[in-house]
Protein backbone atom coordinates (compact mmCIF):
# COMPACT_ATOMS: atom_id res chain seq x y z
CA UNK A 1 0.00 0.00 0.00
CA UNK A 2 3.00 2.63 0.88
CA UNK A 3 4.60 1.53 -2.21
CA UNK A 4 1.54 1.97 -4.33
CA UNK A 5 0.97 5.63 -2.93
CA UNK A 6 4.62 6.45 -3.56
CA UNK A 7 4.55 5.78 -7.38
CA UNK A 8 1.47 8.04 -7.16
CA UNK A 9 3.45 10.56 -5.58
CA UNK A 10 5.22 12.97 -8.37
CA UNK A 11 7.71 14.78 -5.72
CA UNK A 12 8.78 11.38 -5.16
CA UNK A 13 9.56 10.04 -8.76
CA UNK A 14 11.61 13.43 -9.81
CA UNK A 15 15.49 13.47 -7.80
CA UNK A 16 15.78 16.05 -5.05
CA UNK A 17 18.36 17.47 -7.06
CA UNK A 18 16.12 18.41 -10.57
CA UNK A 19 13.82 20.01 -7.97
CA UNK A 20 16.83 22.47 -6.31
CA UNK A 21 17.55 23.03 -10.18
CA UNK A 22 14.29 24.09 -11.25
CA UNK A 23 13.71 26.74 -8.29
CA UNK A 24 16.61 28.13 -9.21
CA UNK A 25 15.82 28.28 -13.09
CA UNK A 26 12.69 29.89 -11.74
CA UNK A 27 14.72 32.64 -8.97
CA UNK A 28 15.55 35.57 -11.43
CA UNK A 29 11.67 36.09 -12.02
CA UNK A 30 11.64 38.02 -8.73
CA UNK A 31 14.41 40.31 -9.66
CA UNK A 32 12.78 41.13 -12.95
CA UNK A 33 9.61 41.87 -11.04
CA UNK A 34 11.06 44.05 -9.04
CA UNK A 35 12.70 46.11 -11.25
CA UNK A 36 9.46 46.13 -13.04
CA UNK A 37 8.08 47.89 -10.28
CA UNK A 38 10.72 50.20 -9.92
CA UNK A 39 10.33 51.65 -13.22
CA UNK A 40 7.49 54.13 -12.31
CA UNK A 41 9.27 55.11 -9.73
CA UNK A 42 12.73 55.66 -11.46
CA UNK A 43 10.48 57.64 -14.01
CA UNK A 44 9.23 60.13 -11.57
CA UNK A 45 13.06 60.26 -10.68
CA UNK A 46 13.91 61.18 -13.91
CA UNK A 47 11.42 64.02 -14.01
CA UNK A 48 12.07 65.32 -11.15
CA UNK A 49 15.86 65.25 -12.07
CA UNK A 50 14.80 67.30 -15.07
CA UNK A 51 12.92 69.69 -13.32
CA UNK A 52 15.74 70.62 -10.97
CA UNK A 53 18.01 70.89 -13.70
CA UNK A 54 15.52 73.34 -15.36
CA UNK A 55 15.25 75.37 -11.97
CA UNK A 56 19.22 75.55 -11.61
CA UNK A 57 19.59 76.92 -14.97
CA UNK A 58 17.34 79.59 -15.14
CA UNK A 59 16.92 80.31 -11.20
CA UNK A 60 20.35 79.32 -9.95
CA UNK A 61 23.00 79.88 -12.23
CA UNK A 62 21.39 82.47 -14.16
CA UNK A 63 22.34 86.29 -13.40
CA UNK A 64 19.56 88.11 -11.43
CA UNK A 65 17.20 90.04 -13.96
CA UNK A 66 19.05 87.98 -17.06
CA UNK A 67 16.21 86.90 -19.91
CA UNK A 68 16.92 83.29 -19.00
CA UNK A 69 15.63 83.49 -15.72
CA UNK A 70 11.54 84.59 -17.81
CA UNK A 71 11.48 81.01 -18.54
CA UNK A 72 12.08 80.13 -15.13
CA UNK A 73 9.67 77.08 -13.60
CA UNK A 74 8.78 79.13 -10.92
CA UNK A 75 7.06 81.38 -13.09
CA UNK A 76 5.88 78.89 -15.90
CA UNK A 77 3.95 76.22 -13.39
CA UNK A 78 1.77 78.38 -11.86
CA UNK A 79 0.56 80.08 -15.70
CA UNK A 80 -0.02 76.71 -16.66
CA UNK A 81 -2.65 76.14 -14.28
CA UNK A 82 -3.90 79.78 -14.44
CA UNK A 83 -4.13 79.23 -18.39
CA UNK A 84 -6.18 75.77 -17.90
CA UNK A 85 -8.20 77.17 -15.70
CA UNK A 86 -8.84 79.90 -17.64
CA UNK A 87 -9.85 77.84 -20.56
CA UNK A 88 -7.56 79.82 -23.19
CA UNK A 89 -4.74 76.71 -23.44
CA UNK A 90 -7.54 74.24 -23.30
CA UNK A 91 -9.12 75.72 -26.80
CA UNK A 92 -6.33 75.75 -28.52
CA UNK A 93 -5.16 72.16 -27.17
CA UNK A 94 -8.71 71.02 -28.45
CA UNK A 95 -8.36 72.69 -32.30
CA UNK A 96 -4.78 71.11 -32.14
CA UNK A 97 -6.01 67.37 -31.02
CA UNK A 98 -8.73 67.58 -33.70
CA UNK A 99 -5.69 68.69 -36.39
CA UNK A 100 -3.87 65.43 -36.18
CA UNK A 101 -6.66 63.45 -35.67
CA UNK A 102 -8.21 64.70 -38.90
CA UNK A 103 -4.57 64.09 -40.81
CA UNK A 104 -4.14 60.51 -38.76
CA UNK A 105 -7.54 59.97 -40.42
CA UNK A 106 -6.13 61.17 -43.90
CA UNK A 107 -3.03 58.99 -43.52
CA UNK A 108 -5.20 55.59 -42.56
CA UNK A 109 -7.01 56.29 -45.55
CA UNK A 110 -4.42 56.15 -47.64
CA UNK A 111 -1.73 54.70 -45.56
CA UNK A 112 -3.27 51.02 -45.52
CA UNK A 113 -4.89 50.46 -48.41
CA UNK A 114 -1.67 51.38 -50.11
CA UNK A 115 0.44 49.39 -47.69
CA UNK A 116 -1.75 46.01 -48.13
CA UNK A 117 -1.12 46.26 -52.21
CA UNK A 118 2.07 46.87 -51.39
CA UNK A 119 2.98 43.99 -49.11
CA UNK A 120 0.77 41.55 -51.84
CA UNK A 121 2.39 42.41 -54.77
CA UNK A 122 6.03 41.77 -55.72
CA UNK A 123 5.21 43.49 -58.37
CA UNK A 124 3.65 46.89 -56.49
CA UNK A 125 6.42 46.49 -54.21
CA UNK A 126 9.22 47.46 -56.98
CA UNK A 127 6.97 49.64 -58.89
CA UNK A 128 6.53 51.88 -55.83
CA UNK A 129 9.71 51.56 -53.69
CA UNK A 130 11.88 54.05 -55.02
CA UNK A 131 9.26 56.98 -55.33
CA UNK A 132 8.15 55.91 -51.43
CA UNK A 133 11.47 55.98 -50.23
CA UNK A 134 12.15 59.48 -52.42
CA UNK A 135 8.98 60.95 -50.47
CA UNK A 136 9.63 59.66 -47.10
CA UNK A 137 12.99 61.65 -47.42
CA UNK A 138 11.36 64.75 -48.22
CA UNK A 139 10.41 66.96 -44.57
CA UNK A 140 7.04 67.51 -44.47
CA UNK A 141 7.87 71.50 -43.61
CA UNK A 142 9.54 71.92 -46.96
CA UNK A 143 6.01 71.48 -48.63
CA UNK A 144 4.72 74.41 -46.43
CA UNK A 145 4.81 76.87 -48.88
CA UNK A 146 3.18 74.76 -51.59
CA UNK A 147 0.56 73.50 -49.25
CA UNK A 148 -0.57 77.14 -48.96
CA UNK A 149 -0.65 77.66 -52.71
CA UNK A 150 -2.73 74.97 -53.62
CA UNK A 151 -4.73 75.24 -50.33
CA UNK A 152 -5.25 78.58 -49.46
CA UNK A 153 -4.80 79.24 -45.76
CA UNK A 154 -6.46 77.85 -43.15
CA UNK A 155 -6.37 74.16 -41.92
CA UNK A 156 -6.53 72.23 -45.28
CA UNK A 157 -2.85 72.79 -45.51
CA UNK A 158 -2.06 71.68 -41.95
CA UNK A 159 -4.02 68.50 -42.31
CA UNK A 160 -1.97 67.89 -45.98
CA UNK A 161 1.30 68.42 -44.43
CA UNK A 162 0.02 66.32 -41.36
CA UNK A 163 -1.19 63.42 -43.43
CA UNK A 164 1.82 63.71 -45.60
CA UNK A 165 3.92 63.09 -42.16
CA UNK A 166 2.11 60.41 -40.94
CA UNK A 167 1.07 58.06 -43.84
CA UNK A 168 4.86 56.71 -44.40
CA UNK A 169 5.09 54.65 -41.12
CA UNK A 170 1.47 53.68 -41.26
CA UNK A 171 2.25 52.35 -44.91
CA UNK A 172 5.38 50.72 -44.23
CA UNK A 173 4.54 48.97 -41.09
CA UNK A 174 1.07 47.91 -42.79
CA UNK A 175 3.40 46.46 -46.18
CA UNK A 176 5.83 45.07 -43.39
CA UNK A 177 2.95 43.24 -41.64
CA UNK A 178 1.97 41.69 -44.51
CA UNK A 179 5.00 39.90 -45.74
CA UNK A 180 4.90 38.51 -42.32
CA UNK A 181 2.00 36.81 -42.10
CA UNK A 182 2.17 32.90 -41.84
CA UNK A 183 1.57 31.81 -45.59
CA UNK A 184 -0.33 28.61 -43.84
CA UNK A 185 -2.85 31.08 -43.11
CA UNK A 186 -3.01 32.16 -46.52
CA UNK A 187 -3.00 28.12 -47.85
CA UNK A 188 -5.85 27.55 -45.46
CA UNK A 189 -8.20 30.34 -46.61
CA UNK A 190 -7.65 29.19 -50.00
CA UNK A 191 -8.29 25.20 -49.60
CA UNK A 192 -11.76 27.01 -47.77
CA UNK A 193 -12.32 28.27 -50.68
CA UNK A 194 -12.66 31.81 -49.23
CA UNK A 195 -13.07 34.99 -51.60
CA UNK A 196 -10.25 37.47 -51.58
CA UNK A 197 -12.50 39.57 -49.74
CA UNK A 198 -12.57 37.22 -46.95
CA UNK A 199 -8.90 36.68 -46.88
CA UNK A 200 -8.40 40.35 -46.58
CA UNK A 201 -10.90 41.02 -44.11
CA UNK A 202 -10.14 37.52 -41.69
CA UNK A 203 -7.00 36.77 -42.20
CA UNK A 204 -5.11 40.12 -43.90
CA UNK A 205 -6.36 42.37 -41.68
CA UNK A 206 -6.34 40.64 -38.42
CA UNK A 207 -2.94 40.19 -39.15
CA UNK A 208 -1.46 43.08 -39.78
CA UNK A 209 -3.51 44.82 -36.93
CA UNK A 210 -0.62 45.12 -34.81
CA UNK A 211 1.69 46.67 -37.24
CA UNK A 212 -0.62 49.16 -37.90
CA UNK A 213 -1.24 50.25 -34.56
CA UNK A 214 2.15 50.53 -34.38
CA UNK A 215 2.47 52.64 -37.54
CA UNK A 216 -0.06 54.69 -36.12
CA UNK A 217 2.14 55.22 -33.14
CA UNK A 218 4.78 56.45 -34.35
CA UNK A 219 2.30 58.84 -36.89
CA UNK A 220 0.97 59.68 -33.66
CA UNK A 221 4.57 61.10 -32.32
CA UNK A 222 5.77 62.78 -35.75
CA UNK A 223 2.18 64.17 -36.61
CA UNK A 224 2.25 66.09 -32.75
CA UNK A 225 6.23 67.45 -33.71
CA UNK A 226 4.72 68.47 -37.22
CA UNK A 227 1.82 70.22 -36.01
CA UNK A 228 3.23 73.19 -34.27
CA UNK A 229 5.62 74.81 -37.31
CA UNK A 230 2.21 73.86 -39.42
CA UNK A 231 -0.21 76.23 -37.22
CA UNK A 232 2.09 78.94 -37.83
CA UNK A 233 0.85 78.95 -41.22
CA UNK A 234 -1.66 81.91 -40.30
CA UNK A 235 -4.39 80.17 -38.25
CA UNK A 236 -5.88 81.69 -35.68
CA UNK A 237 -6.07 78.79 -32.78
CA UNK A 238 -3.77 75.92 -31.96
CA UNK A 239 -0.80 75.55 -30.11
CA UNK A 240 0.91 76.87 -32.70
CA UNK A 241 -0.61 79.74 -32.85
CA UNK A 242 -0.50 79.98 -29.18
CA UNK A 243 3.46 79.94 -29.56
CA UNK A 244 3.06 83.04 -31.54
CA UNK A 245 0.85 85.20 -29.86
CA UNK A 246 2.98 84.40 -26.82
CA UNK A 247 6.30 85.48 -28.27
CA UNK A 248 4.50 88.69 -29.82
CA UNK A 249 2.58 89.41 -26.60
CA UNK A 250 6.37 89.18 -25.07
CA UNK A 251 4.73 87.05 -22.28
CA UNK A 252 7.27 84.62 -21.88
CA UNK A 253 6.05 82.73 -18.71
CA UNK A 254 3.31 81.74 -20.75
CA UNK A 255 5.10 80.47 -24.06
CA UNK A 256 6.98 77.96 -21.45
CA UNK A 257 3.98 77.37 -20.42
CA UNK A 258 2.58 76.29 -24.06
CA UNK A 259 5.31 74.11 -24.40
CA UNK A 260 5.41 72.20 -20.98
CA UNK A 261 1.56 71.90 -21.96
CA UNK A 262 2.79 70.23 -25.80
CA UNK A 263 5.11 67.85 -24.31
CA UNK A 264 2.07 66.54 -21.60
CA UNK A 265 -0.21 66.22 -23.97
CA UNK A 266 2.23 64.31 -26.88
CA UNK A 267 3.63 62.05 -23.64
CA UNK A 268 -0.65 61.59 -22.89
CA UNK A 269 -1.06 60.37 -26.65
CA UNK A 270 1.78 58.26 -26.70
CA UNK A 271 1.11 56.43 -23.56
CA UNK A 272 -2.19 55.53 -24.92
CA UNK A 273 -1.47 54.55 -28.27
CA UNK A 274 1.44 52.55 -26.49
CA UNK A 275 -1.59 50.70 -24.43
CA UNK A 276 -3.54 50.15 -27.05
CA UNK A 277 -0.56 48.27 -29.13
CA UNK A 278 0.05 46.42 -26.04
CA UNK A 279 -3.39 45.25 -25.20
CA UNK A 280 -3.89 44.04 -29.46
CA UNK A 281 -0.03 43.09 -29.26
CA UNK A 282 1.48 42.37 -26.04
CA UNK A 283 4.62 41.92 -27.63
CA UNK A 284 5.21 45.00 -29.97
CA UNK A 285 4.41 47.40 -27.37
Amino acid sequence: MNIHAQNLNPASAVPSDFLVEKKSAAAPAQPRNNRLRAAPLLGIAGLVALLALWWIGTDWLAEEGSFAQRFSPSSALPTLFNLVTSSDLTTHALVSLKRVLVGLVLALLIGVPVGLLVGRSRFAEAATTPSFQFLRMISPLSWMPIAVMVFGVGDAPIYFLLAFAAVWPILLNTAAGVRQLDPHWLLLSRSLAATPWETLTRVVVPGVLAHVLTGVRLAIGICWIVLVPCEMLGVSAGLGYFILDTRDRLAYPELMATVIAIGVIGYALDALARAVVARVSPGRA
